[in-house]
This record gives C-alpha cells, sequence and structure tokens, in this order.
C-alpha cells in the first residue's frame, strides 16, 4: 500500500488512483484508537488490490468485517478494487434477513471456501 490522504466530506479534490473508503458501526472504534478519521481517501496501485488488503492497511482486524461493499454492491473480501471505486465495511451484526438479501451471506460463505474454514 502507497499511503492514504485525507479530504472532508465535501471535499471535490480526487486524487489519481485512490478508492475512498467509509467505516461504519463497531469498526468505528478502531479508527478512533488510532486517531483516523471514518471516511478518507486511499492511494492503490493503478492494476487495484483486493479489499482485505485495504482492510489489513487500516488495521482494523478482519474477523470483525462481515461486508464490504463497493459502489453500492456487496463484494467479497477477496475481490479487487479498483481507482475511483468506493468501499463501505460494515461489521458482523447486520440482521438474519438483510444479510441474505444484500448478497452478505453469499459473499460470507464465499470467503470461507477461499479461507478453507468449514461451517
Amino acid at each position: 500500500m502507497s499511503g492514504s490522504v485525507y479530504f472532508p466530506r465535501l471535499a471535490a479534490v480526487k486524487v489519481m488512483n485512490s478508492i475512498r473508503v467509509k467505516v461504519n458501526g463497531s469498526l468505528r472504534r478502531f479508527m478512533d484508537e488510532s486517531g483516523m478519521p471514518y471516511e478518507c481517501e486511499r492511494v492503490i496501485e493503478e492494476s487495484g488490490v483486493k479489499a482485505v488488503e485495504i482492510i489489513a492497511d487500516l488495521g482494523l482486524p478482519l474477523h470483525m468485517v462481515e461486508a464490504v461493499f463497493c459502489n453500492g454492491r456487496v463484494i467479497n473480501i477477496y475481490d479487487k478494487v479498483k481507482p475511483g471505486d468506493r468501499l463501505a465495511l460494515f461489521p458482523f451484526g447486520t440482521p438474519g434477513p438483510y444479510r441474505v438479501f444484500l448478497g452478505m451471506l453469499r459473499e460470507n460463505l464465499r470467503r470461507k471456501r477461499i479461507e478453507g474454514v468449514d461451517n
């Protein structure tokens, strides 16, 4: 990872090869502990990086992130994100039916297969 640049919420500045990241729910506690804002711009490689790398770069515990939304759609934590994408990270705790409707359950099952974890 090449670092981060922080901007106020309404900043119109666009950083080349960057993504916008928003941390939600109880994950914000980790941002508070490290003195980082809940929303930030992350500079990434032009070819993109896996969402899991962004999570690690932010210092968030991987086991606490249940869902990654990229441009408004749920993606797998191991999927690649590219410059210009908007990410939102959510902790475990989303009510059952919404996990199914939003695709969180599907991506968590896929994540377990990738990680080699049994149910």
